[in-house]
């Protein structure tokens, strides 16, 4: 069974492997950030060195190694499991079409 966490407008879940043609994306002052709300400026980040973040088209992955804390100034933090995770943003409908949540 996978292994699924969430916080706020983002969803990590477990998969196998990340796919080799992902790339991975570069860090944010010290941090690598899954999501920035649009109005609060906040994010929901893990600090360097404990995670990597890879994309693959559309498609985001991470890689979590051990100590790796997902950490947002309004949800509680959540300890990842080393791994990798699919990273998926939370969607909603207004006025006919499909966007990301406005955090």
């Amino acid at each position: 069974m996978e292994k699924q966490y969430r916080q706020g407008d983002v969803l990590l879940r477990q998969v196998d492997a990340i796919p080799k043609e992902a790339i991975v994306q570069p860090e944010d002052n010290g941090r690598v950030v899954l999501a920035y709300g649009e109005v609060t400026g906040h994010a929901h980040a893990i600090e360097t060195g404990l995670a990597f973040l890879y994309r693959k088209g559309a498609d985001e992955y991470l890689l979590a190694r051990q100590g790796a804390i997902l950490r947002h100034e309004e949800h509680a933090p959540i300890t990842l499991p080393p791994g990798s995770y699919r990273l998926i943003h939370q969607r909603e409908w207004s006025e006919m079409q499909s966007r990301n949540v406005a955090d």
